[in-house]
Order: C-alpha cells, then structure tokens, then sequence
C-alpha cells in the first residue's frame, strides 16, 4: 500500500464523507474512490460500509485504521525529520497557543528563530478543552495559557506577557460605548461556557461570582476561541 494511499484511507476514515476527503488532500472525489477500492482488493474485504447518505467504516476498516495511525505518524515524522536535516534543522520546537494574539507574540518567535536557526518553530491552534491533553500526549512541546495553572504534572514556566481583560460585545449591545464595566455590571448577561478542561482554570477567566457573591450565569458552551 502506497504512502498516499494511506493518507487517502485515513482522512476517509476522519471524514466520512468522499467530497471533504478529497478536497482536504487536494484531489478529485474519482481519485479517492479509485484509492479505496485498490486497498479493498488489496485487503479482501470492505473497508467502509456507504450509500447515498452516509460512510462508515467496516469492523475490518476500523482495524485497519488503528494500525495505520501510528505507523503512518511514524513515517511522516521520519520524513520531515529527513527533510529537516537536509535543510540543516537539526529539530521543531512546537508551541501551542491559546490565546488568539500569536501575531503579537511574533518578536518572541523572531528572537528564537535568529537564536537558534538549526530549529524549526511550528505554532498550533490549541482548542480549550485539549490544551493540557495535547501537552501531556506531546502533540505539542510548550503552551502559552493563561494562568493559574494547577497541575501537579505540568511545569509552569516564566510569564511571557500580561494583557488587560477585554469584554467583546455585539454592536447593538447596550454596554458598547462603556469605556471599561465591573462584574457586578455584567452579571446581569450571560457569559460563554466551556464545559471541557479543568474547572478551576476557565473559572478564574470567566468567574462565576462576582466580589458581592452574585452569581454569573454561564450561557452557550465554547469549545473553539474562534467559533461556538
């Protein structure tokens, strides 16, 4: 089984769907069909189940993407290490990001490029749920979060930056205009909620009392800084 085969199974397999398979890898809905049905001969058994409305994978499709994944993780780390090499990039430094200002942060990521060009800097989206996950996975060498962080398994480094708490309100809404408003004012509105990651940690973001013991009601659940 060829390398973009396997890539080809494998979105297959995250998606569900031919079209966003093949639009996510570049290539035509044809050549993800053609890419299937050579692995399914291959293999000798139907690695999706799919009509009209719906693809899943086959008992045989989900052993086999649970093999692959490492494997074909395994392969394209191996790769770009290679390619890394060739350029002289002896490592990558991964570096998630939570806070949607990495623009900002962008004279950090200069001086770490001009102090250490044998590395390679990538930066990631890291959603609020998964932050501590990834770093515990090693998806992600370091993240920038705000803080507390409590966990006794996670080294909490330096303060990089400290920024002034920002309320984001629609246009029409009756707080625009204010030039800053107290707790005990905004507790009258709903406020987002993250119903993942620790408790403690969004609670010190988004307090659920105000200094009077009033409570904050919690409204639609945020699981992506850009989007409900």
């Amino acid at each position: 089984m060829e390398l973009r085969d396997i890539e080809i199974f494998l979105t297959l397999a995250e998606e569900l769907h031919f079209g966003r398979t093949a639009a996510r890898l570049c290539l035509s809905p044809a050549r993800v069909t053609q890419a299937i049905q050579k692995q399914e001969r291959q293999v000798g058994a139907p690695l999706f189940e799919r009509n009209n409305r719906t693809v899943r994978l086959t008992q045989v499709g989900r052993q086999l993407r649970d093999d692959l994944r490492p494997l074909y993780a395994g392969l394209k780390e191996s790769v770009e290490r290679a390619q890394l090499a060739g350029q002289g990039i002896t490592g990558t430094l991964r570096v998630g990001m939570l806070p949607l200002n990495a623009y900002d942060l962008r004279p950090y990521w200069d001086v770490f490029r001009l102090r250490h060009p044998q590395w390679k800097l990538r930066i990631h989206k890291a959603q609020l749920g998964e932050a501590f996950p990834a770093l515990r996975r090693g998806d992600i060498d370091v993240l920038v979060s705000w803080l507390p962080v409590d966990e006794p398994d996670l080294t909490v480094g330096p303060v990089v930056f400290a920024e002034q708490r920002v309320l984001a309100v629609a246009a029409d809404h009756q707080l625009v205009g204010r030039a800053s408003v107290s707790l005990e004012t905004i507790s009258d509105f709903q406020h987002p909620h993250a119903d993942t990651g620790p408790g403690y940690w969004y609670d010190a973001y988004a307090p659920r009392l105000t200094r009077r013991g009033r409570q904050i009601e919690r409204g639609p659940v945020v699981r992506d800084a850009e989007r409900p």
